[in-house]
């Protein structure tokens, strides 16, 4: 009896697992079709940031991109990575990016946004980690499901912006599985 309603859900699983391939690839085509760009449609305001200089030391004012930080200079600079898993940065977040005169970075968090918390399913595609949660794609950095020793199949609390429209969520944790 437990083997049938096993093989249901595995047979369910893979079936999603192709609906949503199929629905990835018609979102793609009419996205390319259409000349949009899905990741740019994430309108990141950097609105009231500043470059200034204190002292010997350049002071950068950024947003989280989910990946690196547009500056209020609109240049992107790099995150490290494990600071990004383990500060549990989350897209829209306000940093503040501080380069010494040795080159020297520091970053911190100046005002983080207004978060809610989700669960979901970490997957993988084109050998990107990603959480589907409420019908969601969310990639996530490699570094965190590292961090949290997740692996796929695996059920994920994940962090994203409140209310508004997010490509990037931070892991928050792996949910332990029962039995």
């Amino acid at each position: 009896m437990e083997k049938k309603k096993i093989q249901a859900i595995k047979d369910f699983i893979e079936s999603a697992e192709k609906s949503i391939k199929s629905a990835k690839k018609i979102l793609k085509d009419i996205l390319e079709e259409n000349n949009i760009d899905i990741e740019s449609s994430i309108d990141l305001d950097t609105e009231g940031l500043h470059t200034y200089k204190s002292g010997a030391d350049k002071i950068v004012e950024w947003v989280f991109t989910g990946e690196e930080m547009l500056g209020s200079d609109n240049h992107k600079y790099p995150v490290p990575v494990n600071y990004a898993s383990k500060s549990k940065l989350v897209q829209w977040d306000r940093l503040k990016l501080t380069i010494d005169n040795s080159g020297r970075m520091t970053y911190k968090q100046i005002q983080p946004i207004e978060r809610e918390t989700k669960v979901g399913l970490l997957t993988k595609e084109q050998g990107r980690f990603q959480v589907i949660a409420e019908w969601t794609t969310y990639n996530v950095l490699t570094a965190a499901v590292t961090h949290f020793k997740a692996e796929i199949g695996d059920s994920i609390s994940i962090i994203v912006p409140a209310g508004k429209q997010a490509t990037f969520a931070a892991i928050e944790a792996v949910i332990p599985k029962e039995g």
